[in-house]
């Protein structure tokens, strides 16, 4: 599985990169604090396949990167999808190195 730092997301945010970035906290967190990424529940990941695109880099991620390190190895295995990157440490690597003022569930 590939992943990415907060610090290389950062830099994909602030270049214009084109990339797709997944939420995959339940709904609660997400309205508590996000990095403007598409909310896409653990739970409603198979249901909404369509809104993960395969042709394009995709950011995915969570509190601390194990939910999203899990969708990101499922898709892989099991879908073929070859273009996803889990976000090392998740939101709370976001916070702790990037941006201290979101609040986290």
């Amino acid at each position: 599985m590939k992943s990415i730092n907060v610090t290389e997301l950062k830099s994909w945010m602030d270049s214009g990169k084109q990339f797709k970035l997944i939420d995959v906290r339940e709904p609660l967190e997400y309205q508590t604090g996000h990095i403007n990424g598409v909310s896409i529940p653990m739970g409603e990941v198979l249901q909404r396949i369509s809104e993960i695109p395969a042709d394009e880099d995709v950011v995915i991620h969570c509190k601390s990167g194990g939910r999203s390190g899990s969708v990101c190895n499922y898709l892989e295995t099991e879908l073929g999808y070859s273009n996803l990157y889990n976000l090392e440490g998740g939101i709370m690597a976001w916070k702790n190195t990037i941006d201290p003022s979101i609040d986290v569930l």
